[in-house]
């Protein structure tokens, strides 16, 4: 059951039906997004990239906010760029694993040269947000090391209260992204 804390420091459980109800302390929703508080950008940057070298200075500035949060959610249509971002990100980190999206398996693990685990999630397949619980998404959000997860918006709703949001846009040509991270905090 997902959770999110309260003014006072109380913890709110939330309760998500199969015909898409949210229950929380007694009371009933029918739309689970109005459940979820305003959010606002601590910090955001924006870049306009015209070449996937040029994606290092996004990659160094997520990095940089490795500290801020372990949860970095990859906007963007597809075709975007989100897999080669974080391509790049994971390199630049030391992942020495081949990374790939995990269209079908949903999740990768890469291990970093010093030993630590980076999570990759893929949730376009997803259908219903049961299918993240089974997955086990939890353990991964809350173990402490970094997840990097394409199409979050199909999961939203399970998304931590802090996290970084990285917004993927095309440009003017073919080449050109433009691309804002921010740091949310709900």
């Amino acid at each position: 059951m997902p959770t999110g804390w309260l003014s006072g420091g109380k913890r709110l459980h939330v309760a998500v039906t199969m015909s898409g109800f949210v229950g929380f302390e007694g009371f009933v929703m029918k739309k689970r997004l109005s459940l979820r508080r305003k959010s606002f950008a601590m910090k955001d940057k924006q870049f306009k990239i015209s070449s996937v070298d040029a994606l290092s200075k996004v990659s160094d500035y997520l990095i940089s906010l490795r500290d801020e949060a372990d949860v970095i959610a990859f906007y963007g249509s597809m075709g975007a760029g989100k897999t080669t971002l974080i391509k790049n990100l994971c390199h630049k980190m030391g992942v020495t694993d081949e990374v790939n999206s995990p269209t079908f398996a949903i999740v990768n693990e890469y291990v970093t040269e010093e030993g630590e685990s980076v999570y990759h999630f893929d949730f376009y397949r997803i259908k219903k947000l049961e299918e993240a619980y089974d997955i086990g998404y939890e353990n991964y959000f809350d173990s402490g090391n970094l997840c990097l997860i394409e199409w979050p918006e199909m999961i939203e709703p399970l998304l931590p209260e802090k996290y970084i949001r990285v917004d993927i846009k095309h440009g003017a040509t073919d080449d050109e992204r433009l691309i804002c991270c921010e740091i949310v905090n709900e």
